[in-house]
């Protein structure tokens, strides 16, 4: 402050990546790879009650697919929050959308492939 003998500093705080984001991508990966089990399980499985270990598998992969669409939404708001200067800014808007993303397509293909084990062991 010119005048005064006091001076402002305000420190340059670098971004950080939002832990939301991040795990919003890694439950989104984790939800694919269970609906792929759940897949397997229950398209080769059928001639051996396949039903069961899909549907046992359709919960982590549901669960983990809400988890990650919920992260990644809760970490794209937390991005998107002005922050005066001295505050820390967060990052990650494209692991928080690939989050989202994959953990949508993760829920959808357990549900299909529960859906599908259901159609092939009743037929």
């Amino acid at each position: 402050m010119p005048g005064t003998p006091f001076g402002v500093v305000h420190l340059d705080v670098p971004p950080v990546t939002s832990g939301p984001a991040v795990g919003s991508l890694v439950a989104g990966v984790v939800s694919i790879l269970v609906s792929l089990l759940v897949l397997c399980f229950g398209v080769v499985g059928a001639q051996y009650g396949g039903a069961w270990a899909a549907g046992a598998f359709t919960v982590p992969g549901v669960l983990s697919g809400a988890a990650a669409v919920v992260a990644g939404l809760l970490a794209r708001r937390q991005i998107r929050r002005a922050a005066p200067p001295p505050a820390v800014r967060f990052t990650g808007r494209g692991l928080a959308m690939a989050g989202i993303s994959c953990g949508a397509v993760g829920l959808l293909l357990s549900l299909v492939g529960l859906g599908l084990a259901l159609l092939l062991q009743l037929a």
